[in-house]
């Protein structure tokens, strides 16, 4: 059976295996003080093109999301998303668990607006008593989105913009942000998201590492007193070297894009091949997230040798399929999966 149903099913890049057998047995500093998480974070520093940057190293994704947000909310706030937005949808209500509401608006591509911003704003200002309301405190979103889609270069200057007009941190989930930078899509580099947003993060778990993500906090408000949020979390790390080995590893050389870049391009060959088949996609993405439209009976047949992820009933004979590649997606799968794909 091969799997295309996540981009997590592997351990971690091989340079990073070895880096961490070759440093097992060193004694260091533990909580992320250690010489590996200064060299990740000077490194993450020179990536971004930003010297200001406070960097830190978290274990997951669901555990950043709920860190961040925790860390810059009041407890009368919320945190406008995207309805199908992960903390909305994918994290059993892990915000809501340290008593913050997430305020999700509808969007039909996965991806917010500055317009939707501005009118969530006002509806709150106007309300017949706001005071009585959640008050929206922040700006979640992912990139790229749950279902592959990402934002231009443009769409986020305008989305700063409208926080900017209301004094709205932004917070950007990188859960697959090299997947998103990587796409034929994208014009946005790494630099202009660290100028753009408040906090973001880089996704470690599903792009080559054993697990992490980088939590990158700009926004020099934000900065202070993060590490007592990190604690009091349960996300500081005792053995942190772990982390910061890994992401130093990441980014020695173009490492974390090179890997990306790999799962972007067999994630096309893929939709070339189901363009070329005459198969619709439920949404058109740019990354390594394809969501293509089956029949029931194309399903069956795929699944006898291949691992997809169901995500949408479309109607009583078809279903949304994600196929997702990986880092770590070998070509000759890929050329299985294809095969089959023109044998329907």
């Amino acid at each position: 059976m091969i799997q295309f149903q996540c981009d997590y099913n592997e351990g971690a890049h091989p340079l990073i295996i070895k880096r961490l057998t070759e440093t097992n047995m060193e004694q260091t500093v533990g909580y992320g003080e250690d010489p590996h998480c200064e060299e990740a974070r000077r490194l993450i520093k020179q990536a971004c093109q930003s010297d200001n940057a406070d960097v830190h190293f978290l274990v997951g994704g669901t555990q950043a999301n709920t860190t961040v947000i925790a860390h810059i909310l009041r407890p009368y706030q919320g945190v406008l998303a995207a309805t199908s937005g992960h903390i909305n949808v994918h994290e059993t209500g892990a915000i809501e668990s340290t008593g913050h509401k997430v305020l999700a608006i509808p969007t039909e591509d996965g991806k917010l607006t500055a317009k939707q911003i501005d009118e969530a704003m006002q509806a709150h200002i106007h309300e017949d008593g706001p005071e009585h309301m959640v008050q929206p405190g922040m700006v979640y979103l992912s990139f790229p989105t749950e279902i592959g889609t990402i934002y231009s270069h443009g769409e986020l200057k305008a989305i700063r913009t409208v926080c900017n007009k209301y004094d709205l941190p932004l917070f950007v989930d990188g859960a697959r942000l090299g997947y998103g930078l990587c796409s034929p899509e994208c014009d946005l580099t790494l630099p202009q998201l660290a100028q753009l947003a408040d906090v973001f993060y880089i996704g470690g778990t599903k792009v080559g590492a054993l697990f992490g993500e980088a939590v990158v906090i700009m926004n020099e408000a934000l900065k202070r007193d993060f590490r007592y949020s990190i604690k009091q979390h349960g996300g500081m790390l005792a053995k942190g070297r772990l982390l910061g080995l890994q992401f130093a590893t990441l980014f020695t050389g173009n490492l974390y894009f090179d890997i990306a870049q790999h799962a972007i391009d067999e994630a096309m060959r893929i939709k070339a091949a189901l363009q070329t088949k005459g198969i619709g996609f439920l949404i058109d993405s740019p990354t390594n997230q394809q969501f293509p439209i089956f029949t029931d009976t194309q399903i069956a047949t795929l699944s006898e040798h291949f691992m997809l992820s169901l995500w949408q009933r479309i109607d009583e004979s078809h279903t949304a399929m994600r196929i997702c590649t990986s880092w770590a997606t070998k070509p000759e799968s890929t050329d299985e999966l294809i095969r089959a794909i023109e044998n329907l």
